[in-house]
C-alpha cells in the first residue's frame, strides 16, 4: 500500500528516497523517513499545525501516562475490530506519534501496515525519528493522500476530517474510531480561564456512509504537578484564551486535580 499524489491523485510509486506519480510529480523522503505531501497551495498558513513548543509540551504530558487509559481503550477496540486480513490503518492528526505507536503494535499483530498523518511538520519529524515502524506523512486531513477503499481502519482523536474523505478511503466493512471531548472534559482547567464554564456539547456527529456500532464514555481524575498542568494547557485550545495569571497559577500547583471525559465512537463502513 502506498500514498496517492496530492496534486493529481494518481498512485505514488516508492523508489529509493522519493515517491513519484505517472504525471511526474515527485515527493522526496526527509532524512527522518517521512514524506511531505502538503503542497504549498493546500496550506492555510506558512507553517500549519502545532508549533514545536506545543508538540514538545504534548509529548511531555502524554509520556507521563496521563492519557494512557484512552490510548489503551482505543487500541483494545482496534484489536477487537481489525480483520485478520487487514492490510493498512491510518492515524489522522497523529501528532508526535504517542497513540500511533500503540496502534501500530495492534496492526502488526494482524500483519497490517500503519500510517500516521498530521499537518504539523515538526510533529511528524519527531514522530518519524522515534517510531520507524510507522510510515508518517505531512498532509491535510481534509485531503487524505490515499486511494479509495485502501484503509481497514482510521483513528481520529480530536482531528477534523470530512466525512466524505473517510467514506472514500475506508474499505467497505472497515472502521473509523473517533475520540471527542465529553461534556465534563477538563472542567477544572476551564474554570480558571472562563467566568462561566459551559459543558462541552453532547456528541451529535453523523458520518454518512457509516453505521455507529459502539460508543463509550471514559472519564477519570488526573492529579498533576505544576509543570504537567502547564503542559496540558499548552496542548489544548484553551491556551489561546488563558491570561498570564492562569499560567502562573498552574505552574505553582503541587497537586492539581483535573477531570477527563472522553467520548469514543466506533463506526463501520457500510457495505
Amino acid at each position: 500500500m502506498s500514498f496517492s499524489c496530492p496534486l493529481c491523485h494518481a498512485l505514488l510509486t516508492h523508489a529509493e528516497n522519493s515517491f513519484t506519480c505517472p504525471q511526474g510529480h515527485r515527493f522526496d523522503k526527509a532524512k527522518e523517513g517521512y514524506v511531505n505531501l502538503l503542497p504549498v497551495q493546500h496550506k492555510r498558513s506558512r507553517d500549519p499545525g502545532d508549533s514545536a513548543e506545543m508538540m514538545q509540551a504534548r509529548r511531555a504530558f502524554l509520556e507521563a501516562g496521563h492519557y494512557q487509559p484512552l490510548r489503551d481503550a482505543v487500541a483494545k477496540w482496534l484489536s477487537m475490530t481489525l480483520d485478520e486480513k487487514a492490510s493498512s490503518i491510518l492515524d489522522i492528526g497523529c501528532g508526535e506519534g504517542y497513540y500511533t505507536a500503540a496502534f501500530a503494535k495492534v496492526a502488526a499483530s494482524k500483519g497490517a501496515q500503519t500510517f500516521g498523518l498530521d499537518v504539523s511538520k515538526s510533529a511528524i519529524r519527531a514522530a518519524a525519528k522515534r517510531y520507524p515502524q510507522v510510515t508518517f506523512c505531512v498532509a491535510s486531513s481534509h485531503r487524505l493522500p490515499f486511494e479509495e477503499a485502501s484503509q481497514d481502519a482510521i483513528i481520529r482523536i480530536y482531528a477534523p476530517c470530512k466525512a466524505e474523505e473517510l467514506a472514500r478511503v475506508v474499505k467497505p466493512g472497515g472502521w473509523v474510531v473517533t475520540v471527542t471531548p465529553g461534556p465534563k472534559h477538563l472542567m477544572e482547567m476551564k474554570g480558571l480561564i472562563y467566568d462561566e464554564v459551559h459543558l462541552h456539547a453532547a456528541h451529535s456527529e453523523q458520518l454518512a456512509g457509516f453505521t455507529l456500532k459502539e460508543e463509550q464514555s471514559l472519564g477519570y481524575e488526573m492529579r498533576l504537578k505544576g509543570e504537567e498542568a502547564v503542559a496540558l494547557l499548552q496542548m489544548t485550545p484553551f491556551a489561546w484564551r488563558a491570561k498570564q495569571s492562569v499560567w502562573d497559577t498552574l505552574a505553582k500547583q503541587e497537586d492539581f486535580h483535573c477531570q477527563t471525559d472522553f467520548s469514543l465512537h466506533c463506526w463501520q463502513r457500510d457495505l
